[in-house]
């Protein structure tokens, strides 16, 4: 069933965003960022967004430990970033420091240049399967212009041209 599951999934197009969070420890911000594609929108009222993350990921650990988040939608010309946020934890953290972000206002989280963004602040959680299902609060979100989207779609990145208007 798993991999008639993966076969059926490959075929649902989904954005692509990276989420950032940190932890603190010994008084030095560590940065950890990664690729998702499970972002969903949960409630307009109140703002309410959901990730699924595997269970056994150290950016978990680090976002269940700050209770923030910040989430940066891909426009068409980022496929390289989100391949650099796929990588093991090492290498993303290394590429943190020679990517252009800045702390989000409300909570320090990392932004990265992108479409649009938001922030978030944890509401609740579910276990589901391997994976854990995080309700966020966004507490900011902006848009940025942006002539095409992110799409991941076959087991690929895609380009797609913005469509209406």
């Amino acid at each position: 069933m798993k991999d008639d599951l993966r076969s059926v999934m490959r075929n649902f197009a989904t954005g692509v965003c990276v989420v950032s969070t940190f932890s603190d420890a010994e008084s030095i911000r560590r940065h950890n960022a990664l690729t998702i594609n499970s972002l969903t929108s949960l409630s307009l009222s109140p703002p309410l967004v959901s990730l699924s993350i595997r269970r056994d990921s150290t950016f978990l650990d680090d976002l269940m430990g700050s209770q923030v988040w910040a989430i940066s939608i891909l426009d068409g010309a980022a496929e390289d970033l989100a391949r650099i946020f796929a990588r093991p934890a090492e290498d993303r953290r290394k590429a943190l420091h020679s990517l252009p972000a800045e702390p989000g206002p409300q909570t320090g989280a990392l932004l990265l240049d992108s479409a649009a963004w938001m922030e978030c602040r944890y509401r609740s959680h579910l276990v589901a399967g391997d994976h854990l299902l995080i309700v966020g609060e966004v507490v900011g979100a902006g848009v940025n212009d942006a002539g095409s989207s992110l799409i991941f779609l076959h087991g690929k990145f895609h380009r797609i041209s913005s469509i209406g208007g």
